[in-house]
């Protein structure tokens, strides 16, 4: 087995998921994980492709580069071994979410971000976006947090309700129920 990791980036437009991953199929590959989302007018894909075997590798990347050129997509490729596309996990982890909304200035992605960083906790998923708000736009912010234990989530909390007071947002954190993609 061969896997890759793909990058796709260009203009939103109806169709371009299919058209590109029926490429994928076509070529052989099996989907593993995605993430594709809406960026304004731009559609972006994060995709982790399965190939059944190394001997598709060399035909692959002119195959995928013309279909990306054909959709007007930027594209980038990165060819991982089986351990990195599997990797050992470090450690059990508890899934939280954390919500940030204010109002929208420089630097909020950045401070929260950091703060999760110094604790050497991961971040499995981010999503921004501006929306409308009375007084203007409103920044919101979702963020999925694997951190090591209820304890480690409880200790992180009192450190969030200041960064939220010093960046004057609102803040949740919630531990995740179940499976959430």
């Amino acid at each position: 087995m061969q896997f890759v990791a793909i990058t796709a980036v260009g203009r939103d437009r109806p169709g371009i998921v299919s058209e590109f991953t029926g490429a994928l199929f076509r070529i052989g590959c099996n989907l593993e994980e995605t993430t594709m989302t809406r960026l304004r007018g731009e559609f972006a894909m994060l995709l982790l492709v399965r190939l059944p075997d190394a001997e598709r590798l060399p035909a692959f990347a002119p195959e995928l580069a013309a279909v990306a050129e054909r959709l007007e997509l930027s594209l980038v490729t990165r060819t991982l071994a089986p351990e990195d596309a599997y990797p050992e996990p470090e450690g059990p982890t508890q899934g939280y979410i954390l919500r940030v909304y204010g109002a929208d200035r420089p630097g909020i992605v950045h401070a929260v971000t950091s703060l999760l960083s110094e604790r050497r906790l991961n971040i499995t998923d981010l999503n921004s976006r501006l929306i409308s708000g009375s007084t203007g736009p409103v920044y919101v912010m979702l963020l999925e947090v694997d951190l090591p234990s209820e304890a480690a989530a409880d200790a992180l909390r009192p450190e969030l309700s200041r960064l939220a007071r010093e960046l004057g947002v609102d803040l949740t954190f919630d531990a995740l129920e179940g499976e959430a993609l």
